[in-house]
């Protein structure tokens, strides 16, 4: 403490002559602290929001969902309790509104009792749930009633019953608002369920029973008793801690992706402090040796320029925390109708601090194996300038300093993607990223020394020259602009790769328009229907339902009592809807085992998607059986499938081949494509009076809502990228902008000597040129490189680049390379010489 006085004034009064230089370190670390404290406050805010509307999610303390009504020996044993109960009876359906003749696909809820418990359904007028329970009325979601311009007053037709309208629908309770854009709700009271006509063989019904206890205990006390009753019987159960896991884990993925951008923000920050400190470090070795003969200690010497870093640390650390405060404030905008909880934007002390805290450690951590050298200066160096020190002493501070920085990327990693399996393949691949472009710094400079060039003109051998001789910063370069230039191609190569996935919905000859729930019966008039519009068939899918009966010789109840069973209880559970044909489709690719598209007479080999089979624990070879409706067939798993669920087309999780489900009950699916909005509404409506029990799908408004869906997310993810590119671009350029004062006296003793303005240009734009050309190829083949690995082993998609992007983006850095470096010139070859050295000393 006794040198702290002194180190603040010298701090200061040095500071006065570099603010200029210290205001590009200050701005490499703001903007990754930013991106961090923006994600980390949003998240923070989530998870509380969670906590505190837990109840809310359901609407109730515990829920029985199931594809039939409950029995009746769970009917007896849920009533034993002293509980109250609301039923539901949720499924698809189309609806028709008089009053103009619209049609559309809705998800209709059938509810009885006073649900929701906690919360409400949010209606205008208000609590109009009560008209729910005292006759025939409907509430329909706000969008739809926006849609087709009805309002309370108005009826609507469910099947065969026609419902006056009561309210729309603002929020329903674990509901985000999105889905009313996608699968509208419309609200109908149980009792008329009948009546819609619906209820038939083959209808897609979901039961909701919601029950709401009198405590915490009685609910510990109903899940003991319940919930193997209820799983053996094939009905799921979930109460409000289930719920809650759940969303937090839809959210992990984006948080994710949020996180490693923010990270890498704060990352490519690190890299361009440690550029500037390193030429900033270089500048002050005479100042260093100066002191040192005034007397100053080693530590004195080096404490100066380390309160200093510190200190410009802090301030840009806090201007950062600020940033990312304003930040936190719009990404709940952005995500509010994707989640089904209210998102509150409070600021988190805990989070602020630490955005401060972090930055200022990290400016002075990635500084101190630079300011560390200090330490060995010798005061000869303020006597004889040509002074050099021959022989580097071992310093183990400065490896303990390394030690330590790469502890905390490490570390730093493991918090933010919480993940170890996730931190060592980051880990792992900024690895080879650095010594990738270090060793091609490094190797560009011994290329260069050893190609002379002797027959290239002057200002060509000389601008080379820059890049290796004695204080060059050829490797810091490389690493700044290429770990830039490859995010950037990362990053955007990325987003159109995933982008495509959806792409071929747009095509003409793809369908538009679906069909589903279309009985045998049925079949042959909706064919004569659609010849009728002149519409083709694109695709006719049979789907037949049925459920698991057994794994191996195995039944399922064996199964579920095994605890050391790999398999899932929801696997076993779920009623499984495949097809059969004797070929795969394009949104099908093949894995493993061999595909046999038609049955053989002494086995049946069926395929499946390949992660749904490591999720459920089963593998090539395995025998599984299933209920089809009263028959079991014992099948083999003889294939695997990669299936593309994210395209709009019938994909499936079984594949059964030929020869084998042909005669069983089952129903389909029909794909065409209309060819504009208005046949679109007129199948609808001629749909809905011949054969209501139809579901019909407009793909075309589904493709908008999603289109809506993806840009809304695709936005705070670019957001979020765009920080961490503005934070690879920051550093480039401040890079190149420091790199300046590596030149200054090298330009004003050529001007001295007689060289001529155009002449350092010239010197100048070959050094430029040529660092900018090596480092940003290398970091747009980083880019590609990364892109393949991301697309193959996590996103699982064909990566087909288009190159103009990366050709652009590697045009545009070369130029802003070349561009920085010769404004930074500009200044010392329009003033005269003694003038430029009296205001450098």
């Amino acid at each position: 403490m006794q040198y702290f006085g002194w180190w603040w004034k010298m701090a200061w009064r040095d500071s006065r002559r570099s603010r200029g230089k210290l205001f590009l370190f200050l701005s490499c670390i703001a903007l990754g602290i930013a991106a961090l404290v923006a994600i980390n406050s949003f998240n923070q805010n989530l998870r509380k929001d969670i906590n505190q509307q837990a109840k809310e999610l359901i609407g109730a303390d515990l829920v029985i969902a199931g594809n039939r009504p409950l029995p009746d020996s769970l009917q007896q044993l849920t009533s034993r309790m002293h509980t109250q109960q609301a039923n539901e009876c949720t499924f698809a359906s189309m609806v028709y509104f008089p009053k103009n003749g619209g049609t559309r696909l809705v998800q209709v809820r059938a509810l009885s009792g006073n649900f929701p418990f906690y919360g409400q359904l949010e209606t205008i007028p208000p609590k109009a749930q009560i008209l729910l329970q005292r006759g025939p009325a409907a509430i329909i979601d706000q969008t739809l009633a926006l849609q087709f311009k009805v309002a309370p007053g108005d009826s609507l037709k469910v099947g065969q019953l026609t419902l006056p309208i009561v309210a729309t629908l603002v929020r329903a309770p674990g509901q985000a608002s999105i889905v009313g854009m996608v699968a509208a709700p419309v609200y109908i009271p149980f009792d008329l369920l009948e009546a819609t006509g619906l209820l038939q063989k083959g209808s897609r019904l979901i039961y909701r029973y919601y029950f709401q206890f009198s405590s915490e205990v009685a609910l510990a006390q109903a899940l003991k008793e319940w919930q193997k009753p209820i799983e053996e019987a094939g009905f799921n159960l979930e109460t409000v801690e289930m719920r809650k896991r759940s969303i937090g884990r839809a959210f992990d993925n984006l948080n994710s992706f949020l996180n490693l951008a923010a990270f890498i923000a704060l990352l490519l920050g690190c890299v361009g402090v440690a550029s500037a400190v390193q030429m900033y470090v270089a500048e002050k070795i005479s100042l260093v040796a100066l002191l040192r003969c005034l007397g100053a200690t080693k530590a004195q010497a080096v404490g100066v320029y380390m309160l200093q870093i510190f200190l410009m640390g802090m301030i840009g650390s806090t201007m950062g925390t600020v940033i990312g405060a304003g930040l936190q404030l719009l990404l709940p905008f952005i995500f509010k109708d994707f989640l089904p909880i209210e998102i509150t934007s409070e600021f988190v002390p805990s989070i602020l601090a630490s955005g401060v805290i972090a930055g200022s450690i990290l400016s002075l951590l990635f500084s101190l194996p630079l300011l560390l050298q200090l330490r060995h200066v010798s005061p000869l160096k303020a006597l004889r300038s040509a002074y050099e020190n021959h022989r580097q002493p071992f310093d183990g501070l400065i490896l303990i300093a390394y030690f330590f920085i790469g502890a905390f990327i490490v570390g730093f990693a493991r918090w933010q993607l919480n993940s170890w399996q996730q931190t060592g393949n980051f880990i792992i691949g900024l690895a080879i990223a650095f010594a990738l472009l270090a060793g091609i710094g490094q190797g560009l400079r011994w290329l260069l020394r050893r190609w002379a060039a002797y027959q290239l003109p002057y200002p060509w051998r000389q601008g080379i020259a820059n890049l290796y001789r004695p204080g060059n910063q050829t490797i810091m370069l490389t690493l700044a602009i290429g770990l830039g230039t490859g995010l950037i191609v990362l990053l955007f190569l990325l987003q159109e790769t995933l982008l495509k996935q959806i792409e071929f919905a747009h095509r003409q000859k793809q369908p538009n328009f679906a069909l589903f729930d279309v009985q045998t019966s049925q079949l042959k008039e909706v064919t004569e229907l659609m010849k009728k519009f002149d519409l083709p068939i694109l695709q006719q899918v049979p789907i037949v339902t049925m459920r698991i009966a057994g794994i191996n010789g195995r039944s399922v109840r064996q199964i579920k009592a095994d605890s050391t069973s790999p398999i899932p209880s929801w696997a076993l559970d779920r009623e499984y809807r495949v097809t059969y044909r004797d070929s795969l489709t394009e949104t099908e690719r093949h894995a493993a085992g061999i595909w046999q598209g038609w049955a053989k007479p002494d086995s049946i080999c069926i395929s499946f998607d390949q992660s749904y089979a490591q999720r459920m624990g089963v593998k090539l070879g395995d025998r599984i059986s299933f209920d089809v409706q009263g028959v079991i067939l014992e099948t083999t798993i003889g294939h695997l499938r990669k299936v593309d669920f994210l395209r709009i087309q019938t994909n499936f999780l079984v594949l059964f081949p030929r020869g084998v489900l042909e005669n069983a009950p089952q129903f389909y699916v029909l794909l065409t494509r209309v060819p504009h909005q208005a046949i679109s509404a007129k199948l609808q409506r001629a749909l809905m009076e011949q054969f209501p029990t139809i579901s019909a799908i407009d793909l075309g408004l589904v493709l908008k809502t999603v289109d809506e869906v993806i840009d809304r997310v695709a936005f705070a993810i670019r957001l979020m990228a765009m920080l961490s590119i503005l934070t690879g671009w920051v550093t480039l350029a401040s890079s190149v902008v420091i790199s300046r004062y590596q030149r200054i006296r090298e330009s004003v003793l050529l001007r001295t000597i007689g060289a001529v303005r155009r002449q350092i240009f010239a010197i100048n734009a070959v050094e430029y040129l040529t660092i900018g050309i090596v480092a940003a190829l290398a970091g747009v083949l980083l880019g590609l490189a990364a892109t393949w690995a991301l697309s193959y082993w996590v996103f699982d998609v064909v990566f087909v680049p288009n190159l103009l992007m990366p050709i652009a983006t590697l045009a545009a850095i070369v130029i802003l390379t070349v561009g920085i470096g010769l404004f930074n010139i500009g200044s010392v070859v329009s003033r005269p010489p003694l003038e430029v050295l009296r205001a450098e000393s």
